[in-house]
């Protein structure tokens, strides 16, 4: 028996775009340990392109703002599947169509939206898979480690990030009054997917976050995969409402010295 012990299990996948994202990436190591794949996507769209290389897959779509279609998601997943063991939510949107604001110029109607796709979708499909879940499942969702700092580059996605993993302790909470479920939070690194692409400024933000790492190298997106991984198995069963930072050391590693030195070059064209 392997460590992870994901041999014939069912899991929902949401959030798979091309095969650059975090969940195409989850979904294959998932595969590789045994397990069952069902993969939930955006529309119908989004759908065929996703079917061009994940031919065999059982795939449904899905729009999140949309209540029926949650509800005939449930309907059609649970009249194959009589139970799955857990589920990723990998799906996050922000409108930044006209470039990055100030975070108090933030429309109202752009940050609801956000909150609705990037957060209420996991209270949401959480609730609506709540029956045929496993007593003992587990679902993971993504945040970034920057939530309680300010980067600007992010805009507002990282207050409506920090609602999502306060959303994971209440449901972890909430779910325990009749479940062993358990919901977790990966905080990833900035890495290269296409919705991190589409943040303002996003090549500098990348660059800058790998070079604080210790390590001075970009995180993978295989390696989130393999963190997700193991909150999905049985083996995590100890870890419950947590968020688990995946950033090669970059939060704690604000004031690296050799960032700090090239900024005092550039600053006051000194050498330290």
């Amino acid at each position: 028996m392997s460590f992870l012990q994901l041999e014939g299990k069912k899991f929902l996948i949401v959030g798979v775009f091309n095969k650059k994202s975090i969940a195409y990436h989850a979904a294959k190591c998932l595969e590789q340990e045994g397990a069952e794949c069902i993969y939930v996507v955006k529309d119908d769209g989004v759908k065929e392109k996703v079917r061009q290389f994940i031919p065999d897959a059982n795939i449904f779509s899905c729009n999140v703002e949309k209540q029926d279609e949650i509800e005939n998601l449930y309907r059609d997943i649970s009249t194959l599947h009589t139970k799955i063991d857990g589920m990723l939510h990998s799906i996050a949107f922000a409108n930044f169509s006209e470039g990055l604001k100030p975070f108090h110029e933030t429309k109202k109607k752009d940050f609801l939206q956000a909150i609705d796709i990037s957060c209420y979708s996991l209270i949401n499909l959480s609730y609506a898979f709540k029956d045929i879940l496993d007593k003992n499942a587990s679902v993971v969702t993504l945040s970034v480690p920057f939530t309680k700092i300010a980067v600007e580059t992010y805009g507002y996605m990282a207050p409506v990030k920090a609602a999502l993993e306060s959303s994971v302790v209440y449901l972890a909470q909430s779910f325990s009054q009749f479940s062993q479920v358990r919901f977790n939070v990966v905080s990833a690194n900035v890495i290269k997917t296409s919705s991190a692409a589409g943040l303002p400024d996003y090549i500098k933000l990348s660059l800058y976050a790998e070079s604080l790492t210790f390590r001075k190298k970009a995180i993978e997106t295989k390696e989130i995969a393999n963190v997700i991984t193991f909150l999905l198995s049985g083996s995590s069963s100890a870890i419950n409402g947590q968020s688990v930072v995946a950033d090669a050391g970059m939060i704690v590693n604000l004031f690296d010295r050799e960032v700090l030195e090239i900024f005092y070059k550039n600053k006051i064209g000194i050498d330290t």
